[in-house]
């Protein structure tokens, strides 16, 4: 049996872990929704097409992603300590979260647009719509089944990358993993954190699944 300062430890790491990934999965969204939009509506089939708006959002996009995590947090070292004043704890992962998610996030957003009907689109284009109401009214409804399983994916993506974090003194269940599953081989905290994190995963997922089919009209 753990001891209850163990039992502390781990309920203090679950929720730093589910702050983190929340957290950082909706600043990210304020960033890659916006963003996956634009890359949607300026393609060169898009309502509103700009090739050169479109490739330098695109390029910018690719060449954050290409970045593994791990190194992303390091090099954002200075930035995350000139922003909140530290590069430790669960607050600093979090700016490495957001910058590292939000373009993977704006890929996501992309791709569940472009699977819209685009008869659909035509047709509110012929009754007068604008781009703003084709995107609001039209193109974020139509894919928002879509959009919410992405958002799962999106966000159990965000936990993984937490989890990563521990490597860096980020805090939460990979914190602990870490440094009394690696560092001190006491590999029952680490098959409970494992445990933990599955049951996260399992969670987000479930929600995910049932929030899509209540939406989705072909359901």
């Amino acid at each position: 049996m753990f001891s209850q300062a163990i039992i502390k430890m781990i309920g203090k790491g679950i929720l730093e872990t589910l702050y983190m990934t929340f957290f950082s999965s909706f600043l990210a969204y304020l960033l890659g929704l916006p963003l996956g939009i634009i890359l949607v509506v300026t393609d060169k089939n898009g309502i509103a097409p700009c090739a050169v708006l479109n490739k330098i959002l695109g390029v910018i996009v690719n060449l954050v992603r290409s970045i593994p995590f791990v190194i992303l947090m390091v090099a954002l070292i200075p930035f995350t300590r000139a922003l909140i004043g530290t590069t430790l704890g669960p607050n600093a992962v979090v700016v490495s979260l957001v910058i590292g998610s939000a373009p993977y996030i704006a890929r996501l957003v992309e791709s569940s647009l472009k699977e819209v009907d685009h008869g659909v689109i035509e047709a509110a284009q012929s009754m007068g719509a604008s781009p703003i109401q084709i995107v609001f009214k039209v193109m974020i409804p139509e894919a928002m089944p879509s959009l919410i399983i992405g958002g799962a994916i999106a966000i159990i993506t965000i936990l993984g990358y937490s989890a990563m974090a521990g490597f860096v003194g980020g805090g939460g269940l990979g914190t602990i993993a870490i440094n009394y599953g690696y560092h001190r081989y006491q590999t029952d905290i680490m098959i409970v954190t494992l445990i933990l994190m599955v049951i996260i995963v399992q969670g987000i997922q479930e929600i995910g699944t049932r929030l899509m089919k209540r939406i989705d009209k072909r359901l």
